[in-house]
């Protein structure tokens, strides 16, 4: 199934629901960095998907791409003129991040596309004043009009991601279920630890979701079983399968819920937004109440 915009009456009707228990609007939005240092654990798939499922739903989204391959942006559809300009320009102060936002073909949702000097941004950085917190106040000077920002980090824990942690309220974490999952969370996690220590006393680890996951396979089941039995409350219940529409839908510059609204990964990626926003409404409740 294929469409070229968004028809949020062909989800399952009980997407419904997850707008009944939606954010609350923020004096400021909630910003989560979507980060995991391995690769190709399903890091930019949650994070363009999961973006849709929210916009979807009429929660005001942007999605920030601060991965220097710019997959995020190519997963939007975003054309080449539409990223001449974007977080690159952010990060090392040449232009607010007002100026930089591109609508993209879905409604509701934004995004700050990767350009192409980003790719040196790591290097440019290293001189800078203040070099790890360059993201974060330049979303602190801009009053923008969202929800939910999320953040597509680099499949590494450099300055990159470290000024994403700066920036966000939370980490939410894909995670592969395979061998090395458990040894490269652990880092991950004492990562965010020493981001909070030093620079973000806010950061949480948002949610752990597990990605990939192949029913069939022992293994899958095995780590998916340490991981919860480790983490435990922080651990999504929503498991994201191994689909081939989702490896599909990239290659057609759309997300899997635009591509087939039907498929097993559009379904748990619209799991997963119910779960966010259950959680997101948690976490409002908590903070009222200190």
């Amino acid at each position: 199934m294929s469409t070229s915009t968004l028809d949020v009456s062909a989800l399952e009707p009980s997407v419904a629901a997850v707008t009944k228990a939606g954010m609350q609007q923020h004096a400021s939005p909630r910003i989560l960095a979507i980060a995991n240092q391995k690769g190709g654990v399903g890091k930019t798939t949650t994070a363009v998907n999961l973006a849709t499922a929210l916009a979807a739903i009429k929660k005001r989204v942007l999605l920030i791409d601060l991965d220097p391959q710019g997959n995020a942006s190519t997963g939007l559809g975003l054309s080449p003129q539409d990223r001449k300009k974007g977080s690159y320009d952010t990060i090392i102060g040449k232009m607010h991040i007002a100026d930089v936002i591109v609508h993209s073909s879905i409604p509701c949702l934004d995004v700050v596309p990767a350009s192409i000097g980003l790719s040196a941004a790591e290097l440019e950085l290293v001189d800078m004043p203040r070099r790890e917190l360059r993201l974060r106040e330049a979303l602190q000077y801009q009053n923008l009009p969202y929800d939910l920002i999320m953040i597509d980090c680099p499949p590494a824990l450099g300055l990159l991601t470290l000024n994403a942690m700066a920036a966000a309220d939370g980490v939410l974490v894909p995670l592969q279920c395979e061998f090395y999952a458990m040894e490269g969370l652990s880092f991950l996690v004492k990562t965010v630890e020493r981001v909070r220590k030093i620079f973000n006393a806010a950061l949480s680890v948002q949610g752990i979701v597990l990605t990939m996951y192949d029913v069939r396979n022992n293994l899958c089941r095995m780590v998916a079983s340490d991981v919860r039995d480790h983490f435990g409350a922080i651990v999504y219940d929503t498991v994201i399968p191994r689909n081939v529409r989702i490896s599909e839908a990239p290659s057609y510059g759309k997300p899997v819920i635009l591509y087939d609204t039907k498929c097993a990964g559009s379904k748990a990626y619209i799991s997963l937004a119910r779960e966010v926003l259950r959680r997101e409404k948690k976490l409002q409740v908590q903070s009222r109440n200190i």
